[in-house]
């Protein structure tokens, strides 16, 4: 397993990132904790997780009972106010059962009445106060993933990034390397859209700064994508002619 920095916060992860919040989905508790530790054993040390699935936190800090000091930890907010900012990392902590999180990311929509200032301000108490070790800020808009980086306030930023990604988010992610803003990529998949793995993991790999998180529904997807990551597929003119089919069928 090959492992990088994230960004300015230098937390060495994973480059295979795994998308807990599809842990609230396994048949049992039994059937998560076989899959994440399974991720565990073939060196995946970074879990992405979100106070919006309640259950997929509970169930993530059942299963990384014993080995919590050796991996990377993250969670979510989308609270439009300081106070619920607060509250929901308490109650993320009691459901992940930690003191505290390696990463903490304020889900950010346009909706959202929180300016990135006051975002800064809480999230600075709370490392302080050691409950969190780093901040971020998570997306799925690109007019608020370019804000967020111009002010430099945020240690990573999580948007969505695959085949499909528009010159816009490219640019994006190259405002991040330029700013040491660690880049976390959701939906590497494009929700299920794309089919082709070998494709989407050769894709993905080319980036040295992007950590894709991988929503693992089964044992076979999580060997599935272990598998194209330590063999990924040669980027030629093949690779680079199948990847420009997939955006024509989609666009």
């Amino acid at each position: 397993m090959e492992y990088i920095a994230l960004g300015k916060s230098n937390l060495m992860v994973s480059r295979i990132g795994f998308g807990a919040m599809s842990l609230k989905d396994f048949d049992s508790e039994e059937d998560a904790a076989i899959i994440v530790h399974k991720a565990y054993d073939s060196g995946i040390n970074f879990f992405d997780t979100s106070h919006t699935t309640i259950e997929s936190e509970k169930r993530l800090g059942l299963c990384l009972n014993g080995i919590r000091q050796n991996v990377i930890l993250s969670t979510k907010s989308n609270s439009t106010t300081e106070e619920q900012l607060k509250a929901d990392l308490e109650r993320s902590l009691s459901a992940l059962q930690t003191d505290y999180v390696d990463l903490f990311q304020y889900e950010s929509v346009p909706e959202n009445n929180m300016t990135f200032d006051k975002v800064f301000y809480v999230m600075k108490q709370l490392k302080d106060e050691g409950k969190i070790k780093h901040f971020g800020l998570t997306t799925q808009s690109e007019e608020i993933a370019e804000d967020a980086v111009s002010t430099s306030l945020f240690e990573t930023i999580q948007m969505p990034f695959n085949i499909l990604t528009s010159a816009r988010t490219e640019a994006i992610r190259k405002s991040c390397v330029e700013n040491d803003t660690g880049f976390i990529a959701m939906q590497p998949l494009f929700s299920g859209l794309v089919r082709n793995v070998p494709l989407a993991v050769g894709f993905l790999r080319q980036y040295e700064n992007v950590v894709p998180l991988w929503g693992f529904r089964n044992i076979e997807e999580l060997e599935q994508i272990l598998f194209f990551a330590e063999h990924p597929p040669v980027i030629d003119e093949k690779f680079n002619k199948d990847i420009e089919e997939v955006r024509t069928f989609f666009s």
